[in-house]
């Protein structure tokens, strides 16, 4: 994306104190995009046209020792409110340690590395919330983070302290959690030898809170690309949360197809074990096609997903398909 202009902000030690006041660099990018959805014939739809815009803001500092400092806030939903925020400390060698309020820390990072054309394959399909193994559940803001890379491995580490009540600033920093953590680690193949592969794994624990059990997340991945092609699969394994909750352990894998410079298409699947205490074991099971089109700043893309079994049911009501087709346009 380009920037859509770039000025020069003298006073900003309002803004981050840390800073001396000198020159900022201010950045807005984003995409402002025509959608349309249209699930199974169950669902009341309505219109299936709509909008999908998102706006990112940044705005960086060099500080006197050497230091670089960054705010980073995406606004989405037609620009109906901040969806995330981040406050970045980079260290140089040192490393970067960031507070984020919802934009990706640790093991979220890498909860699905499998490659894909356009969204991810469970995109859009009911009982999203839970579904597909998806592992790194520290809450959604509050969260620190430290970011850096040795010999070729990048570490992404996370802790949250975690809290069912209102933080300070008045935002909710988890769901029923208590205190929390997540590393993930990230290794380029050339690093070994493999130029193409890339392959890592991540662990996270969350201590029971006032609604919740204690938390285990695992998972691994690896990806391949050569060519137009790229290939992944990954292995993610989740315990505890809510009172009787289900474990769940799944297998998604993809492949993805660079046909030209401009147009791109992928294929994927996710299964899903859902393994609760005393009941049958119910396999999950979601499969989706993707594509994108590039021309410039306008990109057309869309999926058609489809899953049955959602979230460990079964039965009519727990399948689900949607077909999204979006136009966009970057700057």
């Amino acid at each position: 994306m380009n920037k859509l202009k770039k000025i020069g902000v003298s006073a900003l030690a309002g803004s981050l104190a840390v800073c001396s006041a000198n020159a900022a660099d201010v950045s807005v990018t984003g995409s402002l995009a025509v959608t349309y959805t249209g699930l199974d014939s169950k669902e009341v739809t309505g219109n299936p046209m709509g909008m999908d815009n998102e706006f990112n803001f940044n705005i960086s500092e060099e500080m006197d020792n050497g230091f670089g400092v960054s705010y980073f806030m995406n606004m989405g939903e037609q620009a109906g409110g901040m969806d995330s925020a981040k406050l970045s400390v980079d260290m140089g060698d040192l490393g970067t340690i960031a507070f984020d309020q919802g934009s990706g820390s640790g093991l979220e990072n890498i909860d699905d590395m499998t490659p894909s054309a356009n969204e991810e394959v469970f995109d859009g399909l009911d009982a999203r919330t839970g579904i597909t193994g998806l592992v790194g559940r520290l809450g959604s803001s509050g969260r620190f983070q430290y970011v850096n890379t040795f010999n070729g491995v990048k570490v992404d580490a996370a802790y949250g302290p975690g809290s069912a009540a209102n933080s300070v600033d008045g935002s909710t920093s988890g769901s029923g959690e208590g205190g929390g953590y997540s590393v993930a680690l990230t290794v380029a193949g050339d690093s070994v030898g493999m130029d193409g592969l890339t392959f890592g794994g991540g662990f996270g624990a969350m201590e029971a809170g006032t609604s919740n059990s204690d938390k285990d997340d695992m998972t691994v991945f690896a990806t391949y690309a050569s060519g137009p092609v790229s290939v992944g699969v990954q292995k993610s394994e989740l315990t505890g949360g809510a009172t009787g909750a289900t474990e769940t352990d799944s297998l998604r894998y993809s492949v993805a197809f660079n046909i030209n410079e401009s147009l791109a298409v992928s294929y994927g699947e996710v299964k899903t074990d859902y393994e609760a205490t005393g009941s049958t074991t119910v396999e999950e099971e979601i499969d989706g096609i993707g594509f994108s089109y590039t021309m410039g700043s306008m990109k057309i893309a869309g999926n058609r997903n489809e899953g049955k079994n959602l979230g460990g049911s079964t039965g009519e009501a727990a399948a689900d398909v949607d077909t999204e087709i979006k136009l966009s346009f970057a700057f």
